[in-house]
């Protein structure tokens, strides 16, 4: 038997709709009645209607027109239309009728038999096309949902989408819930589409159970009440790793079929890799920032007649952890410094710095020039990194004369800054891991009251400006390094330099020599 359907009746002779409405009640669908074509206009303009049983001779409209006008509407261009008459019989009469619109054509004397199964094959058919529209509106929602997790960088921000996303997708209420190290446990609640998320710090009381116990899977179920809304619900509890918290999806069970099961289990299953993969991401740059700040300088060596100053930031939380680092040491009545950048933004950038680092000081332990240094550091890594670049810039000064060697490779040119005119020191060769010849150097005396400032890339790049706009831009904002308190300088350079959301770590190191007397 069919489901019961909201039909409407249109005919202006009150005995024919009389019998027709009976037959249609005795089979348990719910009938209105309209005795003209604008009554039965206005009726479907006001009401969800699955099927209109329509006279052709009426009064005003005719039911040809009338059902042209079902058709043309899109809220009523689904709905199916059976015309019904006792004059418009001849073959013309059932070729216009449905050339115009309407699905079915019965010529009186009715039978009742062949009215309710013309009925319900129509509703068969109007309801599998709902179906499908349904879902396929559906389908594309979660589509649009997935790329929109996928593409949030931090779990409030994830969670967020998510429980918008799942709002329009179901057309209603929506609840997700998820947990990372870093926030906790975060739930957001969304009324329906287009409404205002509701985040709140912790698990709802009825997100409490695992069906999973622990495993990795995807688990669908219904509750009697959900988190923050009367009523049953089903809840989708997905994990892609073991171990985690899950992820939780709640949604009203009002009007839940099989189709919306599948989606809500794909949407879980999506939501729960998306979570994953930002935990995943958020514990390698932790470990990577833990790795890169471990091989910084913990504290720097004092030098008689000069001042130093570092700086180290990292990139901002949605951004990769780089591979940027500096270096400071006293040998035999010099100052030596360093500062680079391997390339990449992964942990395996953390620990190629890790390992450069560590042959720069076996190098510089041996007492070799700068140019000698980066000649060896190039062949250490064609030799043992050959799939890695790196830039850096080293340089040694002569503590008592300020007499100053510096061999480049590939890195930022440093900024000579003296009686606020400052002055790029050029002379750069290819990047570390490029096999041609890297001793080359560049001699110069830092003179009394005079600076140097070396930086990372990080501090000087930025989208929709080139390098060189970056170093004139550096160039404009050391002019005052030579006066006041040098660590308030590097505050204010990284503030003046960094502002906003930064993809790339940043290191600065500042050497100036005090002015005699």
């Amino acid at each position: 038997m069919t489901e019961p359907a909201d039909i409407l009746v249109v005919d202006d002779t009150p005995s024919k709709r009389y019998v027709i409405t009976s037959w249609l009640r005795r089979d348990g669908h719910r009938v209105t009645e309209a005795a003209t074509g604008t009554e039965a206009l206005d009726l479907l303009a006001r009401r969800e209607v699955e099927l209109v049983v329509l006279d052709v001779r009426l009064p005003d409209i005719d039911g040809f027109e009338v059902a042209e006008r079902i058709k043309t509407d899109p809220r009523t261009s689904a709905v199916p239309v059976i015309h019904i008459s006792a004059t418009a019989v001849h073959v013309v009469d059932r070729t216009q009728g449905l050339t115009r619109g309407a699905d079915a054509y019965l010529a009186e004397p009715i039978d009742p038999d062949e009215l309710l199964a013309t009925v319900r094959a129509m509703l068969r058919y109007y309801r599998a096309r709902r179906r499908a529209e349904r879902l396929a509106g559906r389908l594309t929602r979660l589509v649009e949902t997935t790329a929109a997790v996928n593409a949030a960088t931090t779990l409030p921000e994830l969670l967020r989408r998510a429980a918008e996303g799942t709002a329009r997708v179901f057309d209603g209420p929506a609840a997700v819930a998820a947990a990372s190290a870093p926030t906790g446990a975060i739930a957001v609640q969304v009324d329906g589409p287009g409404g205002e998320p509701h985040a709140r710090p912790a698990w709802p009381d009825r997100f409490a159970e695992d069906p999973l116990d622990g495993a990795v899977g995807t688990e669908l179920f219904r509750q009697e009440s959900g988190p923050w809304w009367p009523g049953a619900v089903w809840r989708v509890v997905a994990r892609a790793k073991a171990g985690r918290e899950p992820l939780h999806i709640a949604v009203p069970a009002v009007g839940f079929g099989d189709d919306d099961a599948d989606v809500l289990r794909q949407l879980g299953q999506a939501t729960a890799l998306a979570v994953e993969a930002l935990r995943s991401y958020d514990e390698e740059r932790r470990t990577a920032l833990t790795l890169q700040r471990s091989m910084l300088p913990a504290s720097l060596p004092v030098f008689p007649g000069y001042e130093i100053a570092v700086r180290y930031q990292p990139a901002s939380d949605h951004a990769s952890v780089g591979g940027d680092f500096y270096e400071v040491v006293a040998v035999e009545g010099h100052l030596v410094a360093a500062i680079g950048d391997v390339a990449g933004h992964s942990l395996r950038a953390a620990t190629i710095m890790a390992e450069v680092r560590h042959a720069l000081r076996a190098y510089l332990a041996e007492g070799h020039a700068p140019g000698t240094t980066m000649d060896r550091l190039n062949r250490m890594m064609l030799r043992f990194l050959p799939d890695e670049i790196a830039t850096m810039c080293l340089l040694r000064i002569d503590l008592a004369t300020g007499e100053a060697h510096l061999a480049n490779a590939g890195h930022p040119p440093p900024v000579r800054v003296l009686d606020g005119r400052p002055e790029l020191v050029e002379g750069r060769v290819a990047l570390l891991g490029v096999a041609v010849p890297h001793d080359a150097e560049v001699a110069f005396t830092l003179a009394p009251g005079e600076a140097l400032v070396l930086v990372t890339d990080g501090l000087i790049e930025a989208r929709g400006h080139s390098i060189n706009e970056g170093l004139q831009r550096l160039c404009d904002a050391v002019a005052g390094v030579g006066e006041g308190d040098l660590e308030a300088f590097c505050d204010e350079l990284l503030a003046t330099l960094s502002a906003g959301t930064r993809d790339d770590d940043v290191a600065l190191l500042v050497i100036r020599r005090v002015t005699s007397g």
